[in-house]
């Protein structure tokens, strides 16, 4: 593809609460044994990118872990490969990134050094498969300057995380409003951009010049009216984690057959792969409509549930509606029912945690243990 690939995965979000206390959003576990980046990353290889920037910086510790190795996606090649870019001191700045335009110009110089004519910039914690190659064409039919991948969201679904567009009949943007409390427009920008890259530098070069930071404020809602904004209209899956209620909500569709097939046909979601046995189920063990990832071992009941790797389930347990994260042991007689486990947790025997459908409890025990 005649592109490079830009992902942007040092952001924050309190809508996560106690989740991204110790780890960035594009690191959070997804679906038994993905991270949410590798979503992204997959997209990206498969779309045949062969350079590709990840721009980390908050809790980067677990996503750098994760990222140690190019292999699992195909990057490690002589030609291109996976580079992760955390904020540095330099003679000319001290700043940490400031926003997602000044994270693409405190690496410009990456952006300069490339040689493929266009760049895809992308969300870090973005669910979905999307062939890159398809937006390109688009881009280049409609004459854009910079394409953005759109998605209509269901009614009633809260917009207030996103950005909301407006679409002309020929399928350019003709307003944009970034997380507004009421919105006219249920479509939504999903992160997702391509642009040529020398115009990408020009871009965030002038927003520096004007200490401007951020890309979607400081150059999409800013030069709408100025330059060939296009909606590329995604009609397959779409999900974004960036809050408890749609990380639970994701991971729980993983339990319909649909979204799962569907992420298990080619092109694949590929992840790093730990050398763990596959899960155990003990005598009296009963496990209904759920997902139990490699190095389990299960006593109890699970029912509606995703139990991530290395998690152990006590006798007489009762675990439903409820998604346990990597490495949590669960003592004798827990009952746990809409919560979400933080990882590396001991849930002591005995315990009960129960949350509500549209409250979802998260569970963080006070030990030792540091979550990854």
């Amino acid at each position: 593809m005649r592109a490079i690939g830009v992902i942007l995965a040092g952001g924050n979000s309190k809508r996560m609460k106690q989740l991204s206390d110790k780890r960035a959003i594009a690191a959070m576990p997804v679906a038994g044994s993905f991270r949410s980046i590798d979503f992204t990353l997959s997209n990206m290889t498969n779309s045949r990118i062969q350079s590709v920037a990840v721009l980390t910086q908050y809790n980067s510790r677990s996503l750098n872990l994760h990222l140690s190795s190019s292999k699992w996606w195909d990057f490690g090649r002589k030609q291109g490969g996976l580079f992760v870019f955390n904020p540095t001191i330099t003679a000319e700045s001290s700043d940490w990134y400031r926003g997602t335009a000044d994270a693409l110009y405190q690496n410009i110089n990456w952006l300069k050094n490339s040689h493929e004519p266009y760049v895809v910039i992308a969300a870090g914690d973005g669910i979905y498969k999307l062939d890159y190659n398809k937006v390109l064409e688009y881009h280049i039919e409609k004459k854009a300057d910079i394409t953005v991948v759109c998605k209509r969201m269901e009614e009633g679904e809260d917009l207030t995380r996103f950005g909301c567009v407006n679409i002309n009949d020929d399928g350019r943007i003709v307003g944009f409003e970034e997380k507004p409390m009421i919105s006219d427009t249920n479509t939504i920008s999903c992160g997702i951009y391509v642009v040529r890259r020398r115009h990408l530098i020009e871009l965030i070069e002038k927003c520096a010049e004007e200490d401007r930071y951020d890309f979607v404020q400081d150059i999409l809602v800013r030069y709408k009216n100025l330059k060939r904004i296009y909606a590329y209209k995604l009609e397959s899956y779409w999900s974004n984690i960036a809050s408890v209620g749609s990380y639970y909500k994701t991971n729980m569709d993983f339990l319909k057959r649909d979204v799962r097939e569907y992420f298990k046909a080619d092109p694949q979601v590929y992840t790093k792969v730990d050398d763990l046995p596959p899960a155990k189920y003990n005598p009296g063990a009963s496990v209904k409509n759920s997902l139990v990832a490699s190095g389990c071992i299960i006593n109890g009941n699970v029912e509606n549930s995703l139990l991530f790797k290395d998690v152990y389930v006590g006798n007489n347990c009762v675990i439903k509606n409820s998604i346990v994260l990597n490495n949590v042991y669960i003592g004798d007689n827990t009952v746990l029912e809409n919560c979400i486990v933080e990882s590396r947790d001991v849930i002591r025997a005995n315990s009960t945690h129960i949350g509500a459908p549209d409250a979802i409890k998260i569970v963080v025990e006070k030990n030792d243990r540091y979550a990854i």
